[in-house]
C-alpha cells in the first residue's frame, strides 16, 4: 500500500505533528506502507527521496513556519499521487487539506485527516483583541466543514473525539495516538549534560521539553517552581524548546527573580541530545491544558523519568491510568508541593520511573502503526466498495 502524506509543516521545523509523521513513516514500513510526504522547502538542503518539498515563504511575524505557495502544493500533491497511491493522509488543516481533498476528488481516491491542534484552545492567545466567543465559534466551524469532506478522522484521543462530536463532525472518527519508538535508555549522558549546561550533578532538577508557547502554561510552572523554593531551594526548572513565548517568559524570570531557578536551553536534537537532556533531570513536569495527545509525557515515561503533570484534554488517556505519574490538582501550590515530594523522595522516583517504563512500552510505534495500517485498508477498502457500487447503478 502507498499513502501520500500532506502537510503545511515538517522538520527542520520541530513541533508534534513534524515527529508523528516521522514516527508514522518510519514505524509503517514494516507494515507494508510506503509514505511520501509533501511539505513546504525550508530553504535547506533535502536529500531525502520520500520528500516533495514545496516552495514557501515566512509567515508574517512568526519566523518559525512557513507559507506555501497555493498552486505549487496541490501541483505537488498530484504528481505524487500519480507515482502510485492508495490513500491521501493530510495531516494539517491550511493549504495541505485543500489539496489532499482536491487531489482525492480528482483522482478517485479516499482522504483521511489527523486532527493534531485544538485550535479553539490556540487561538485566544495569538488573537487576543477578538472576543473569545468570536473565536471559538469561527474554530469549530472551519473544523466542522474540514473533518465532514473527509472520508474518515483521525483523532490521538477520547476528549478530541467527544469535542468534535460536539462540533457536529459527522464524519466517521477513529480514535488513534501517536506512539513512540521504545529504546533501550540509557543514563550515561547524565554527568556530561549537567557538565556542558553547568548544572551541579547533586542538584534536584525539573524538566520541561515541547513548543515554548503561550498554550503550554509554562507559566504556572514558573509559578509551581517559585512556590518549590521553599522545600527544596536549589530546585532548577530547565525549559527545552523555543517558540512564541520565549522572550516573554524570560522575561517574566528576570522579574521575579527567578534566574537562578530557571534555565532556558533551546531546542535539543531528538537523537543525539534530548535522550541525555532525559537523564539529566530527575522529573518532568508538565501543564498545558490544550493537548490532543501529549506525546512528550510517553517519551519522558519511556526514559525512565517520573511525571508531574495536569491531566487535560488529550493527555487524560495517557495519564488516567495513573502509571509513571502524579496528577496534582491544578493549581501551582498543589503542582509545587507535588514536585518537591517527588525531588526529595528517591524511592518515590525508583518507583515511578520502573512503572512508567513498563507503561510507555504499550505505547510503541509499531503497535500503534499496525492499527493505522489496518485502518488505511479499512478506508481504502470502503471506499472502493463504495465506488463500484455507485458504477453499477449509473444506468445503462
Amino acid at each position: 500500500m502507498r499513502v501520500v502524506m500532506v502537510s503545511d509543516v515538517y522538520f527542520p521545523r520541530i513541533n508534534g505533528v513534524s515527529t508523528a509523521i516521522q514516527t508514522y513513516r518510519q514505524a509503517l514500513r514494516a507494515h507494508g506502507v510506503e509514505v511520501s510526504l509533501v511539505a513546504p522547502d525550508y530553504g535547506q538542503p533535502c536529500a531525502e527521496s520520500w520528500i516533495a518539498r514545496v516552495p514557501s515563504r515566512a509567515v508574517p511575524g512568526d519566523p518559525e513556519d512557513r507559507l506555501v505557495r497555493w498552486g505549487r502544493m496541490h501541483d505537488a500533491v498530484e504528481h505524487a499521487v500519480e507515482q502510485g497511491c492508495d490513500l491521501i493522509h493530510v495531516q494539517t488543516p491550511f493549504v495541505a487539506h485543500y489539496a489532499g481533498c482536491s487531489a482525492a476528488r480528482r483522482y478517485g481516491l479516499p482522504v483521511i485527516a489527523t486532527y493534531h491542534t485544538l485550535f479553539e484552545e490556540y487561538l485566544k492567545h495569538y488573537a487576543p483583541l477578538i472576543p473569545a466567543a468570536w473565536l471559538r465559534a469561527l474554530a469549530r466551524r472551519f473544523s466542522r466543514r474540514q473533518c465532514n469532506a473527509l472520508d474518515a478522522v483521525i483523532v490521538p484521543s477520547k476528549a478530541i473525539h467527544q469535542r468534535l462530536s460536539g462540533y457536529g463532525v459527522t464524519s466517521p472518527m477513529h480514535v488513534l495516538p501517536t506512539g513512540i519508538p521504545i529504546q533501550t535508555a540509557a543514563n550515561c549522558g547524565r554527568s556530561s549534560f549537567r557538565l556542558r549546561f553547568g548544572i551541579d550533578e547533586s542538584r534536584p532538577v525539573a524538566l520541561f521539553v515541547g513548543r515554548v508557547a503561550h498554550e503550554k502554561n509554562i507559566a504556572f510552572l514558573l509559578d509551581a517552581v517559585d512556590l518549590a523554593r521553599e522545600a527544596v531551594p536549589d530546585i532548577l526548572l530547565l525549559i527545552a524548546g523555543e517558540g512564541p513565548a520565549l522572550r516573554q517568559l524570560r522575561q517574566t524570570v528576570v522579574d521575579r527573580g527567578l534566574h537562578d531557578s530557571v534555565q532556558f536551553i533551546g531546542y535539543l536534537d531528538r537523537q543525539t541530545e534530548l535522550p541525555d537532556c532525559y537523564a539529566a533531570a530527575d522529573v518532568f513536569a508538565f501543564a498545558s491544558r490544550t493537548e490532543t495527545q501529549g506525546l512528550v509525557l510517553l517519551e519522558a515515561m519511556a526514559a525512565g523519568l517520573p511525571v508531574v503533570a495536569l491531566a487535560e484534554m488529550g493527555t487524560l488517556d495517557i495519564l488516567g491510568a495513573g502509571r509513571g505519574a502524579i496528577i496534582p490538582d491544578d493549581n501551582p501550590y498543589a503542582f509545587s508541593l507535588t514536585l518537591g515530594r517527588v525531588l526529595l523522595d528517591a524511592d518515590l522516583r525508583s518507583r515511578l520511573a520502573a512503572d512508567g517504563r513498563l507503561y510507555a512500552s504499550e505505547w510503541s510505534d509499531d503497535r500503534l502503526a499496525g492499527k493505522m495500517a489496518e485502518l488505511y485498508r479499512q478506508i481504502v477498502g470502503k471506499h472502493f466498495s463504495r465506488s463500484e457500487a455507485d458504477f453499477n447503478l449509473l444506468p445503462l
